[in-house]
């Protein structure tokens, strides 16, 4: 005989009671569910096939399910939607949560559709404000929305999705996972640091964990870049410099292919690129190779300290590349400014009118760190809670990434390192740097590993996610995983995902385009 439910909850429903047997509730009667600070407004059996949801894109071919949406208010400026998706049947016994991208405003429900095709029971918020990734001023003098978009309402969602979860399955939750990139990997460090109950393993893509440096120190590198239009480099100068690259580095792994699979080795000099005639696409001018140099170094402060980190080389051009983010149509167009300012607009100055090219550097970051760095940042290198209770946590980063600087992942793995010891950050904690790789996936190199709900050529149980769960469930250490590379639905390259330190080496035999043809090994450093 199971015991009931603490009575606390409330949930009104058919429970187990001391003389019968558990039984689990149907999905309409999870509307009576009471949950601290949070109102249901929808709890219905969605059946299998098509779900319109109540924005973006049909969700195709997902199983029957039971959906609970509503709205949780922890302040009196708050109403963070959330969503909460349960298979009707065939339920694998675990949670896997949803993350966010840029300033978040959205549910992803493609994602959770994905999971549950999967078999889990799932979850999502929109952070607590709706609107497009890259709109900032629904902060504007909010300051409790930019706590629930920093930490309070993943966390809340989170919470609540094991309550309807419990309630609704007659069969207890075996296992809790996160799998979000980019702010959703600044989320998936924020539940590790801060709540290190919520997920038992937790993969955290290109995370922007140090959001205040990363976005305010920016104001450096984007007044190099098109403060001066001498300096400017426009989107068609970037094959230029992309090829000049390949010439210096490419070679470096055994094989020319487009990818630098270790870009810190990678010494290449923009001095090349000089023009000694007129100005083409083909060559920068002086002004613009100093804004090159600054771009790979990072931004300073006055005093000419480091206030983050740069970009590597090797990966300018290509769709979702540089002229996307840093370069755009023209100056000041690209994805980072847009950032940028609305960020330091809306969270930081709270003055609409504040640019780029009007602000401070030091005032910028300064403000950032003293208004929002407690918020948003989850730079904290202290796993240990997380580790004692079993967490796993598997972070990977694209060397090609043009929005967040690769070498960032990298000093928070060592950070962690450095507070925890590598021995013990060994028995929790993994690191893939993955080469050729964009901003969360795509670029020249295999970008799907099993992040993301994306698959590799060798099937799911091969990438980072099933890995993560084998480490959680098994003990299994993640070792190499298989990365692909998709035209459309053909395989155009494997190669092996390794695990930091090492990177992959090509054999000297075989194809190039084959996993098997290269291996994991140390650098030479």
């Amino acid at each position: 005989m199971r015991r009931c439910l603490p009575f606390g909850l409330q949930y009104a429903l058919s429970f187990c009671c001391a003389w019968g047997p558990a039984q689990a509730a149907t999905c309409e009667s999870l509307a009576a569910v009471s949950l601290p600070q949070t109102s249901i407004s929808v709890a219905q059996v969605v059946p299998a096939g098509i779900f319109n949801p109540p924005y973006g894109n049909p969700v195709s071919n997902v199983p029957e399910f039971c959906r609970v949406a509503g709205i949780i208010q922890p302040s009196s400026d708050s109403y963070i939607r959330f969503e909460v998706w349960m298979p009707a049947s065939g339920w694998n016994g675990k949670y896997r949560g949803v993350g966010n991208g840029g300033f978040a405003g959205s549910i992803d429900f493609n994602s959770m559709g994905n999971n549950v095709r999967r078999g889990y029971a799932t979850a999502a918020t929109d952070t607590g404000h709706e609107g497009e990734a890259a709109d900032g001023s629904w902060a504007y003098k909010h300051g409790e929305k930019v706590v629930d978009f920093g930490y309070r309402a993943l966390h809340l969602t989170t919470v609540n999705a094991k309550s309807l979860i419990k309630a609704f399955y007659d069969n207890p939750l075996q296992h809790s996972y996160f799998d979000s990139c980019s702010d959703g990997g600044r989320e998936a460090l924020m539940e590790v640091q801060r709540f290190p109950e919520d997920f038992d393993g937790v993969l955290a893509g290109a995370p922007a964990n140090n959001w205040t440096h990363m976005v305010a120190g920016a104001v450096d590198v984007l007044k190099t870049l098109y403060g001066d239009p001498a300096a400017y480099i426009p989107s068609v100068k970037l094959p230029a410099i992309t090829a000049a690259v390949r010439r210096a580095c490419d070679a470096q792994d055994g094989v020319k292919d487009g990818i630098v699979s270790d870009p810190t080795k990678c010494h290449f000099d923009p001095n090349v690129l000089l023009c000694h005639g007129p100005e083409s696409r083909t060559c920068l001018t002086g002004p613009q190779i100093t804004a090159l140099k600054k771009i790979y170094s990072g931004p300073r402060n006055s005093k000419g300290e480091p206030i983050f980190l740069g970009l590597m080389p090797g990966g300018e051009e290509g769709p979702g590349a540089w002229g996307s983010w840093v370069t755009g149509p023209g100056p000041g167009a690209g994805a980072v400014p847009g950032y940028v300012e609305n960020f330091l607009r809306y969270m930081v100055f709270e003055d609409p009118a504040w640019s780029v090219l009007k602000g401070n550097v030091d005032e910028a970051v300064r403000a950032s760190d003293a208004k929002t760095g407690s918020i948003l940042n989850a730079t904290d290198p202290d796993l240990r809670r997380f580790r004692t209770r079993g967490g796993k946590l598997i972070m990977y980063h694209g060397w090609n990434d043009p929005a967040i600087s690769p070498l960032n992942s990298l000093n928070y793995f060592n950070s962690v390192i450095g507070k925890m010891g590598a021995d013990q950050t060994g028995h929790f904690m993994r690191l893939y740097m993955a080469p050729g790789v964009g901003h969360c996936g795509g670029g020249v190199g295999p970008g799907s590993f099993g992040q993301l709900g994306m698959t590799t050529a060798k099937g799911s149980k091969y990438g980072l996610a099933d890995a993560l769960e084998s480490w959680v469930e098994k003990g299994t250490t993640p070792g190499d995983i298989t990365a692909t590379k998709y035209n459309g639905s053909n395989v155009v390259m494997t190669r092996p995902l390794c695990a930091y330190p090492q990177v992959p080496n090509y054999n000297g035999t075989g194809d190039t385009n084959d996993v098997a043809s290269f291996v994991c090994a140390s650098p030479d450093r």
